[in-house]
């Protein structure tokens, strides 16, 4: 028996609101297609909603809900990048180079074929703009525990009543493992644990994707220019005579630099550049913690809650009603998230954020990101719709990246970047996919599998199990429901303690479909609120 909440300490609690349906798609637009399992979280610990994530969860708000996979109208698949081995690709490039031409030159012209996909790549919160008709009634006062001393008197009871199961079978707690630290030889084959589901890494079959096992494929382009280096390195060593003349191949490296050709530019080749002097725009990217006792949080509220207004009502044609400082605040400041700060995490800690975009003095762009013991995790993104030739949606993802690689140097374990689901079913929402590399997160086992090994299966179904391993599992599946935890009456209990103190109807169907989905792990860890 835990005694967290007594002692001062954060522990999630939740309501569970259990299967919802017969909302509208934000994607194919079926007025009743949105099918999904939704929870009240009126606190959360970051580890928490790590592993939430890492089931198929997302948070809106306050409110956490999870796609119910084979019945929804369009199947939502959480997609996390490797941030430390991403590359931008060409159209990122061009979002990079057209941002910094408009930084030292007020350039405002738009890049060629480069519109904005959807107008930005956090729209699965607005796809889900039911759950602001959600909202839990219970008083703060019920979710407060009791003293030690009477969750002492619990746990005895629980002792002396549970006796014989234990007698049976003892559990270990199964603790959440430490992140398996991303490097360049991060591999499904490696022994170390990971924290997160197991990567799938299955060999494709003929005609279906890369061939793991053979080369990378390289340009014709780059397969000359090595040849005539090769060449050129030979013909300067056979005419240089005497061993007074020998040059290391290294010195002609440099010298034929131009025939070798230049690695390729990360990301931070292009974001964190000086601007010149006589620069025509100054860029600043402020982190703000979500929390209006933050001085910086407060005095920008105001202009921050008139731009998601600005936006929402061009980019998602909301009227005034819909997108006040009411709405947005329990849409995109309202966080179940407890902000930590352990002294092996990263400097800003945890919990969640705005990132800020100022553009000579005023907002015009605000990422909403949760930063989690293994990732950032993208939340939404609202900007000035008079700067969408800066493709913001675009640009933010990238800064993102790259900030998730900055906090990896302080916190090893923190190396993804999750960008909410990937809807295949919804062309306009497969750009996600471009960030390469990626996984998919396996809607049954739990496992991540390389997205190049799961489009594929999408296009040949909108629902696809990701695991090829058709005896594999849910490692973390419910396996006793006893040990679940709930908070009832302020009591912290253990789910078999509160089940023989109940009276008339049983609710065990309703919490066994909860720990189902949440999984073993977190049903010990957090608090299921029962009336």
């Amino acid at each position: 028996m835990r005694k967290m909440a007594a002692a001062g300490h954060f522990s999630s609690i939740v309501e569970y609101f259990g299967g919802e349906g017969g909302y509208r798609c934000g994607y194919c637009k079926d007025v009743t297609g949105n099918l999904s399992h939704g929870m009240w979280a009126h606190s959360m610990t970051v580890q928490d909603y790590q592993d939430l994530i890492d089931r198929g969860w997302r948070r809106s708000g306050k409110y956490v809900y999870k796609p119910i996979m084979n019945q929804t109208c369009c199947p939502q698949y959480t997609i996390r990048c490797q941030s430390l081995h991403f590359q931008p690709s060409k159209s990122h490039k061009k979002v990079l180079k057209k941002m910094l031409k408009f930084l030292a030159e007020g350039d405002t012209s738009k890049v060629a074929g480069d519109e904005e996909p959807m107008d930005s790549h956090r729209e699965d919160a607005v796809a889900c703009n039911f759950i602001l008709k959600k909202e839990s009634d219970i008083s703060q006062s019920e979710l407060k525990s009791l003293s030690v001393d009477e969750m002492q008197r619990v746990e005895t009871e629980d002792d002396n009543e549970e006796v014989e199961m234990k007698k049976e079978v003892t559990v270990k707690k199964v603790e959440s493992e430490p992140c398996q630290t991303c490097t360049d030889t991060d591999n499904a084959s490696s022994s170390k644990p990971s924290h997160s589901p197991k990567l799938v890494r299955a060999t494709p079959k003929p005609g279906k994707g890369a061939d793991l096992s053979k080369p990378p494929c390289r340009k014709a382009k780059d397969i000359r220019k090595e040849r005539k280096f090769q060449k050129l390195l030979q013909s300067q060593i056979h005419t240089l005579e005497g061993p007074s003349k020998q040059v290391e191949p290294q010195a002609l490296l440099s010298q034929n630099s131009k025939s070798k050709g230049h690695q390729p530019k990360s990301i931070e080749d292009f974001i964190f550049i000086s601007s010149p002097d006589a620069a025509a725009h100054q860029l600043e990217v402020r982190l703000v913690p979500v929390s209006l006792e933050d001085p910086q949080f407060k005095s920008s509220f105001s202009q921050s809650a008139t731009l998601f207004a600005k936006y929402q009502m061009a980019i998602h044609k909301d009227t005034p009603s819909e997108c006040g400082e009411y709405e947005f605040t329990r849409f995109l400041c309202d966080s179940p998230l407890e902000s930590e700060n352990p002294p092996d995490g990263p400097d800003c800690g945890y919990g969640s954020f705005h990132q800020q975009y100022w553009l000579d003095g005023k907002i015009i762009a605000v990422g909403v990101i949760d930063i989690l013991p293994y990732c950032v995790s993208s939340v939404y993104l609202y900007y000035d719709p008079d700067y969408t030739f800066l493709s913001l949606g675009v640009y933010s993802a990238l800064r993102e990246i790259a900030f998730t690689r900055q906090l990896h140097e302080k916190a090893s374990e923190l190396c993804y970047y999750y960008m909410g689901f990937y809807i295949h079913s919804c062309p306009k929402m497969r750009y996600k996919g471009q960030y390469r590399p990626s996984d998919l997160l396996c809607p049954e086992t739990y496992v991540w599998v390389p997205i190049e090994q799961c489009l594929p299966m999408l296009e040949h179904s909108k629902y696809s199990r990701f695991n090829q391993d058709l005896k594999a599992v849910d490692k973390d599946r419910i396996k006793e429901l006893g040990r679940v935890q709930v908070l009832h009456k302020r009591i912290v209990m253990p789910y078999s303690v509160y089940k023989k103190r109940q009276k008339g109807s049983s609710d065990e169907a309703t919490v066994q479909q909860y720990a189902s989905l949440v999984g073993q792990t977190c049903s010990e860890r957090m608090l299921l609120f029962r009336s």
